[in-house]
């Protein structure tokens, strides 16, 4: 996982057969469109991890599951993940959000610390 300021892109598939909403992560909201529209650019080069992910009902919040295979052939016909994610990429909708950086006191209390020479490091 990136540290610091990144974009986090995933696309949301609400199932029509179980009523369930799964995700998967991509690499880049602008190659996906263009995957969309030319089917030429390997799949592996917009699709973050092979992982397909569900949350229960809960739109694109809550806890992340890894779907299972009885939930994937229940849904999609298939618990193959190449062939579940092309359709959830293909038909999902796509959200996008920034991950807040990662810098910063771990923990203000002890003080300034070392490089100061005060605090609870003298």
């Amino acid at each position: 996982m990136t540290r610091g300021n990144t974009q986090e892109v995933k696309v949301h598939y609400r199932g029509k057969n179980v009523h369930d909403d799964f995700l998967v992560y991509v690499t880049d909201a602008d190659l996906l469109v263009k995957w969309r529209n030319d089917k030429t650019i390997p799949m592996a080069e917009v699709i973050d991890s092979y992982k397909v992910f569900v949350t229960h009902m809960h739109g694109t919040q809550g806890i992340y599951d890894h779907a299972s295979n009885a939930e994937l052939e229940s849904e999609f016909g298939t618990h193959k993940i190449d062939e579940v994610a092309e359709i959830i990429l293909q038909d999902g909708s796509i959200i996008q959000n920034k991950s807040s950086s990662k810098e910063g006191d771990r923990n203000p209390t002890n003080g300034p610390g070392i490089s100061s020479n005060s605090g609870v490091h003298q």
